[in-house]
């Protein structure tokens, strides 16, 4: 009898989890999924008409060749100095220390005044050097421009491309010091 008892009080416990699996709400969910699915129109925008092509006819009679020796000569030409590019520099005057060093080398580590001038304090592995405004400095023809008490304003001479002297900018900036924090 108790067990029974025990069997029924099982068997009720199984169908009542049975329905709590019940459908429930899940088929009022795939009724609005559907319904969202039918109302919803995709805009999409349509590709734009691809640019006609046209060929380019190549008369190598008209074109300068671009691999002649005559071509070649005369590039190297302007290229070896014959240029009246002004700020082509003078390879004839003596270098000075500091030109024989790249700028990614050298660190600013103070300033100091002397007679008026402001100097700049660069160290290049352990030796510090006097920098002031008129003094080459760097690889690429660099003239210091400027001392302030936070950098030293460069202006670098290089080559483009295509051969011609350009003037680019360049700035060496204080470092900071490692005991001070700043």
């Amino acid at each position: 009898m108790m067990r029974d008892m025990m069997r029924k009080a099982c068997m009720a416990g199984v169908l009542a989890l049975l329905a709590g699996c019940g459908d429930g709400d899940v088929q009022e969910v795939r009724d609005w999924m559907k319904q969202v699915e039918r109302e919803t129109v995709p805009a999409v925008k349509p590709l734009p008409e691809p640019k006609e092509f046209v060929p380019y006819a190549y008369n190598p009679g008209e074109a300068i060749e671009p691999f002649s020796e005559a071509k070649l000569r005369n590039d190297m030409a302007r290229v070896g100095g014959t240029s009246s590019n002004p700020l082509q520099p003078d390879d004839t005057r003596p270098r000075e220390v500091l030109e024989n060093y790249p700028l990614d080398v050298m660190r600013m580590v103070g300033t100091l005044q002397k007679g008026g001038v402001s100097y700049a304090l660069v160290q290049i592995d352990a030796s510090i050097f006097q920098v002031k405004a008129g003094q080459r400095i760097g690889q690429n023809h660099g003239l210091v421009t400027r001392i302030s008490e936070g950098a030293i304003d460069i202006r670098e001479v290089v080559q483009d491309a295509t051969g011609d002297w350009v003037e680019r900018k360049a700035t060496i900036e204080l470092a900071e010091s490692k005991e001070s924090g700043k």
